[in-house]
């Protein structure tokens, strides 16, 4: 059995309350959140045990992105963690006026370097949907950290989406 059922996103720890409306809870489901959701699938694709469903929320979807955005965001935060951070949860939050300070847990430059630079392979997607697992991704139409509307069209593909309107990276 799979150890961990739920990956926090970057900065985050325990905030998977807040996907309570969506989050299916079993033994065999796994999920996780923008950051985690990698972390998540990398975990169900690496193991040989039974998973039936693996949730995505919000994946963390930067390959659409060019050299230079990446080198910025890592630039930021290497300049200001602190500063970044806050401007972090503030976009994630939106457009809710959800208090995200309280799951807080201060990221690291490699954990940015490895969501902004992971690159979602179709050959691993279409090998985990091969063997059984049912994948499914949640994504906010207002997402202020990926855009969603690339998200939407790569993974249709492999998944079940939920492309929710009014919504952003915390749905």
């Amino acid at each position: 059995m799979i150890s961990k059922k739920y990956f926090s996103g970057f900065c985050l720890c325990n905030e998977s309350e807040l996907f309570k409306d969506y989050l299916e809870v079993n033994d065999f489901t796994v999920s996780g959140f923008s950051y985690g959701a990698i972390l998540a699938f990398e975990e169900v694709l690496n193991s040989n045990q039974r998973v039936d469903k693996l949730q995505l929320f919000s994946p963390s979807f930067f390959q659409t992105q060019d050299k230079k955005f990446i080198r910025m965001q890592l630039m930021f935060f290497k300049k200001d963690a602190k500063a970044y951070c806050d401007n972090f949860l503030k976009n994630i939050a939106y457009p809710n006026k959800v208090d995200t300070s309280k799951y807080f847990s201060q990221g690291t430059y490699e954990q940015l370097e490895e969501l902004l630079t992971y690159k979602w392979d179709e050959e691993k997607l279409q090998k985990l949907v091969d063997r059984g697992t049912k994948i499914e991704v949640f994504l906010g139409q207002k997402d202020k950290i990926i855009q969603s509307d690339k998200a939407n069209d790569f993974f249709v593909n492999f998944a079940t989406v939920y492309y929710i309107k009014e919504k952003g990276h915390i749905l």
